[in-house]
Parts: structure tokens; sequence; C-alpha cells
């Protein structure tokens, strides 16, 4: 989800089809700069296992991100690394599973979501339907800690889900939750204070980011018109569940107002983030084979106008970030596969 849950976002892909991976620090047999041709310089940071939702620090020097299936990581922690791929080192605790990890304005501290308040090992899935795949909404919670992951300290209590954390310049975080009985998404304070729900249409809304200038909101969004399909929303969520094969991409003003839809496509449309221009939007879909296993980039105007494809690999390209300075762009891939599943840290040039 959940931009992210990170693993639920991952693993999105493999409910359309198998996953193929990336495994060597040489980047091969990937669209020629022609077909991509904002994206040049490409490298890829990571190599072997499932890495993902990989955010830039505000200084643009390192990547924070969560990473499992290397270094005997058997269920998702949370990781940084220099922007370059060295200097990687373990910040969450190890125990239970972690997602959605990001820098808070600083530098100094960051926040994170996990489980370990339900249990020290790795949590187990839910019981899942066969016949139609569906996300676990695991009991996390949102944790600010020093940028070492010392001093750590859980922000959000209670037996539901709190995740797909992200923050705003002045710190004020953004979080997806189901404490009211709904996935909607909220915003407080760095120490948990000031807790405010910003939607309440019923349907999943989540991976909220905040605008370059901190006055909106882009996100994505399921709400079900059909009494039938709301009703299937309904139970999947009460048995911890989340079915992501049908979003859209939204935008709402940074108190919750003026919600309105950017795109209208088949499929998942998920993983938005903002181009610096605070204008147009970047975003994961497989819209153009909505029962496939590839999903690409693509940028889209505010107003959902301007619909321009980005990546071109036959594999799964998803949760973009530009750095500060809007020079580069920071993804996740299945390009350059090695290994059937393993999903790597790339990041290229920006070129306008």
């Amino acid at each position: 989800m959940n931009g992210r849950s990170v693993t639920q976002l991952v693993v999105l892909v493999t409910a359309f089809a198998a996953l193929s991976a990336c495994a060597s620090p040489t980047v091969r047999n990937i669209p020629d700069e022609a077909s991509e041709p904002h994206l040049t310089n490409v490298r890829m940071l990571t190599a072997g296992g499932e890495n993902a939702e990989a955010y830039w620090s505000w200084g643009g020097d390192e990547l924070i991100f969560q990473m499992r299936g290397r270094l005997d990581v058997p269920c998702d922690q949370i990781y940084v690394m220099g922007a370059d791929g060295a200097r990687e080192r373990r910040v969450s605790t190890g125990l239970g599973r972690t997602t959605c990890a990001f820098f808070l304005p600083d530098d100094q501290q960051v926040v994170y979501c996990s489980t370990q308040a339900a249990g020290d090992a790795c949590p187990t899935p839910p019981e899942m339907d066969p016949h139609a795949y569906t996300w676990p909404l695991y009991p996390y919670d949102v944790y600010r800690a020093n940028a070492d992951g010392s001093d750590l300290v859980r922000l959000t209590n209670g037996n539901a889900y709190h995740a797909e954390v992200t923050c705003r310049a002045d710190g004020r975080l953004l979080f997806t939750s189901d404490m009211d009985g709904d996935l909607d998404i909220y915003s407080m304070e760095p120490d948990g204070s000031d807790l405010q729900r910003l939607t309440n249409v019923p349907g999943y809304d989540g991976g909220p980011f905040y605008s370059p200038d901190g006055t909106k909101i882009c996100y994505r969004a399921y709400h079900p018109d059909d009494p039938a399909d709301l009703a299937v929303y309904r139970d999947l969520l009460a048995k911890r569940q989340v079915r992501p094969t049908r979003m859209d991409i939204w935008v709402m003003d940074a108190d919750g107002s003026n919600q309105r839809q950017v795109t209208s496509l088949p499929g998942a449309s998920f993983a938005p983030y903002w181009h610096p221009d605070g204008e147009r939007i970047l975003f994961a879909s497989n819209y153009e084979n909505p029962r496939g296993r590839n999903f690409d980039l693509y940028l889209v105007h505010e107003d959902g106008s301007g619909l321009e494809r980005i990546t071109t690999s036959p594999e799964f390209d998803c949760f973009p970030m530009f750095s500060p300075d809007g020079k580069q762009l920071v993804w996740c891939s299945n390009r350059n596969g090695a290994t059937k599943g393993d999903t790597n840290v790339f990041v290229a040039d920006w070129v306008e």
C-alpha cells in the first residue's frame, strides 16, 4: 500500500504475475535512454532481496528503505545507505515487521512503522482467500528514533493498522490508519500530538505525500460506488485485509479539504509523488494491462491532463521520489533481474 505499506506494495506485483528482479551492480537489459528520455545515468544501488520504498534524506545524501531476503533478514527491516549505495546499516530494532520509513527534516531523526509492540517475531499473515489477492493489514505502529536507531519512541497505540508514514518540511507527519473503522489518512505532529483525520469517504485512502510547498497532499484511493463492492471491501477490512487491484490517484489540500480525483484508469495506480514543480504527480500503474505484471512510472498534471509514460521496462517500476534538489529520481524495480522476486533500488539523473 500501502506507497505504501512497503512489502504490501511490492507484493502487489506478485498478485498479477511472478516478479523478476535485479541483482548486479552493472545495469543490463533495460530500455535505452531514447525510450526513457527523462532518465539518464541509471545506477543500481542494491543487489538482491526485496528492497523497497527508498526515500531521500532532506540533505539528499542518504536514502532510507526497507529490506528483506538478504543479510539473513526474514521480514522487512529499515536500513539507511548513502545516495551512492554505500554505508548500508540497519536502523530498526530487528524485531517484528517494519515498513514505510522517512527522514525527519533535520535528518537527525527518522520515523518508521513496526509491528514489534505486537510481538518480536515476524507476524503471521491472516488466512487469505485463495481466489482473490489481498494485502494483510498488520498491527503496525508509527515510531520515531534517532537516525542511528537509538531512543525509539512509539507515537501511536492500539490494535490497528498505522502505516504509510511520511512528513512535511516542518515535521508534520502523514500516515494511514483504520483506527476509526476505515482506511483513512491522518496527520499529527512528530511527537504524536494534534492528531487530525483528513479523509472519511468509505474505502481505502493511503500512501500520502505533501507537495513541495506543504499545501497539498497526493494519495491513492479506492472508493467503491457499488453497494456490493463496498460490502466486499468492508468484509475484508473486518478480516484485516484489503484488495489493492483497483486504485486511482487523488489530491487534497493539506487540511483534508478540496478532495479531487486525478486519474481514472483501469487497474491499480498508486505510489504517487509530487514533481518538484508542485503541479505534476509521478506514480506507478499497470493501467495499460490491468491484469498484467508490468507496472511503469507515469507523470500527470494535477488536473489529470498530460499523462506521460516515464519508464518502459517490462519489469516492475514503482515508489518514485525526486531528490530534494529535483535533479535525481530514486525508484524500485525488478529490471536487471538475476533472481526471480528481487526488487532493487535505482537512481537516475532526471532530464526535464
